[in-house]
């Protein structure tokens, strides 16, 4: 073994010191980032544009299983998703669970 080998023990401690530094980094930085910008609010809406291209996708030209289904259930899940949505002041994660909690209760009365 060469007199240059490195131990477990400094790799660790290497690992540790190179991350805390790139975290300590990360926290100088976000506290000078303006979350009202006009950066952050173009990257909001190409999240939602995102997700509402995804779910029309899979809504009228779905693939696999869920094409399978009939398209009156999916528009229904769709609707109660994006009900819930507005009614839920924008909750992106409750409408998204009531669409398909309402699809999978579809499903199970239609006995699919």
């Amino acid at each position: 073994m060469s007199s240059l080998a490195v131990t477990p023990l400094v790799l660790v401690l290497l690992s540790a010191a190179v991350t805390f530094l790139w975290r300590g980094l990360g926290a100088a930085l976000a506290s000078r980032i303006d979350t009202e910008g006009t950066l952050f609010r173009w990257i909001a809406c190409v999240s939602y544009a995102t997700v509402a291209g995804l779910i029309s996708r899979m809504t009228v030209l779905p693939t696999g299983e869920i094409a399978e289904t009939p398209l009156a259930l999916r528009l229904g899940a769709v609707a109660i998703g994006f009900a819930v949505f507005f009614l839920a002041k924008r909750n992106l994660l409750l409408g998204a669970a009531a669409g398909a909690a309402s699809f999978a209760s579809g499903l199970i009365l239609l006995g699919s």
